[in-house]
């Protein structure tokens, strides 16, 4: 029997990147605001500084965030509709598969949920 792992398995940037990009698809972030400084979410998140800058590198790499050297890290224009399009696909590619099969074994029909809604 397979179990569906908890979430706090997740590596510690991946779980950064998670938080940061609720705060970019939220709109706490929008497009050109600067972010925390790798020292400062850090130290907010109880993490360690190199662990915020690979999670920061990944966005770099991706092209979601700009650096600008002796300012800091900024969010780069159209980040958040691209962020949006890659969740959105990742969600259909490999969370809905698990969540429509749970509904099937626990005959939950979809018309329900939106009614519900």
């Amino acid at each position: 029997m397979t179990l569906r792992a908890r979430t706090d398995t997740k590596p510690v940037y991946v779980r950064l990147r998670d938080i940061i990009a609720e705060a970019i698809l939220s709109g706490q972030f929008r497009d050109g605001d600067p972010l925390p400084s790798v020292r400062a979410f850090a130290a907010e998140q109880g993490a360690n500084p190199l662990t915020v800058a690979k999670a920061y590198q990944g966005f770099q790499d991706e092209g979601l965030i700009v650096v600008r050297r002796g300012v800091g890290m900024f969010v780069a224009q159209g980040a958040r509709e691209r962020l949006s399009t890659s969740e959105r696909d990742q969600f259909i590619r490999k969370e809905w598969p698990a969540v429509r099969a749970r509904m099937e074994q626990l005959g939950i029909d979809p018309a329900e949920l939106l009614e519900r809604s």
